[in-house]
């Protein structure tokens, strides 16, 4: 059985009087994805951010087991964690939507012997690491981007599709998760209409966003166009389909992923619309950074724009992509380091061994 953890109760972050909240030192964080787990290290506050091990999922029966090989590559031991997971947060846990690793906080904090610990939704972290974007980390599609008043959106494809928000209020940052990658997604044109039918629907039984938007989603829209044209796709991985589009710039693997930068474009303006994104949308993920050589700007934004009667609010809202991967740990340690500065649940969250 399990030592006693407990939420942590003290009162801050929502209005009650209570001590401040902090995280005890050393801390690590690391962000779990459906392919990869990537940590890093930070030994004190105001210290720089210690980059650590990249590990693939599959190699490893969970997050206990991936921290532990971690931890002894930094040859210290941390005292608290903060972890960002690609699903649906309930409390101390999380099931990946991607992966069969399911991640229960209390566990990994009595195997690791940690104090304190904290799990995102891993785009609920993206959202709250869009304040500390440095400007060599992303790049503008369209005019250079301008920090605006009002909701800052963040999405992505990866082994999945991430979405998530960023208010600030109060002078502190809140962040909103989401599953609209989840949300039906299908065709707006003739040509959208013509390879629709032809697209694997045997994952999910239908065709939402991440269908085809997402790593794998790149390789179904690739067999849906041609299957449409009468033609027969060849196996291929992802790598081996961008591969043959740089290859060959006028090809059928080039033409997909000019498509996807499309698809993913109106997607992206459906979802500003919803969030009324005037604060401007943020492209991150694994997979747009090496698809950049096929990103038309002024087409892209033409298809996030057209969103009649709305053009001139989508022509204001500016959009660029992160190109770092360092991102997203380095949002997760400013939580860890600056915790008021965010408006979070952590009484409810935080999960910090019984002292009694």
């Amino acid at each position: 059985m399990l030592p006693p953890l407990r939420a942590c109760r003290q009162g801050f972050g929502n209005g009650q009087k209570g001590p401040k909240m902090q995280f005890p030192f050393p801390l690590m964080v690391c962000d779990v994805g459906g392919t990869n787990a990537r940590f890093a290290f930070l030994k004190e506050l105001h210290e720089p951010l210690e980059m650590g091990l990249r590990l693939k999922t599959a190699d490893f029966p969970g997050l206990e087991a991936a921290s532990e090989a971690a931890i002894a590559d930094f040859q210290r031991h941390p005292s608290s964690m903060i972890v960002c997971a690609a699903g649906p947060v309930l409390g101390p846990k999380v099931k990946l939507t991607n992966a069969h690793w399911v991640i229960d906080g209390l566990n990994v904090a009595h195997r690791l012997s940690l104090e304190q610990g904290l799990l995102f939704n891993d785009f609920e972290a993206q959202a709250l690491s869009l304040p500390i974007l440095r400007p060599e980390w992303v790049l503008s599609i369209g005019a250079p981007f301008e920090r605006k008043p009002g909701t800052q959106l963040i999405l992505g494809p990866g082994s999945g599709l991430g979405t998530g928000a960023l208010l600030k209020f109060g002078g502190r940052f809140f962040p909103l998760t989401s599953e609209a990658g989840h949300v039906d997604f299908g065709p707006v044109n003739a040509e959208e209409a013509e390879f629709f039918p032809y697209i694997d629907q045997s994952e999910k039984g239908r065709i939402v966003a991440e269908t085809l938007l997402s790593g794998h989603g790149i390789l179904r829209l690739h067999a849906a166009r041609l299957m449409a044209r009468g033609l027969q796709p060849k196996p291929l991985s992802e790598a081996a389909l961008v591969s043959a589009a740089k290859e060959n710039r006028s090809g059928e693997e080039a033409a997909t992923l000019h498509l996807f930068w499309l698809l993913l474009a109106r997607f992206a303006g459906d979802l500003a619309l919803t969030f009324m994104a005037t604060g401007g949308v943020t492209f991150a993920g694994g997979v747009l950074p090496r698809l950049i050589d096929f990103l038309d700007v002024d087409i892209f934004r033409a298809k996030f724009e057209s969103k009649q009667p709305y053009e001139g609010l989508m022509r204001s809202i500016p959009t660029r992509l992160v190109i770092s991967e360092d991102g997203v740990l380095t949002g997760l340690a400013a939580v860890g380091s600056e915790p008021d500065n965010y408006a979070l649940d952590y009484a409810g969250r935080v999960w910090i061994k019984n002292p009694g």
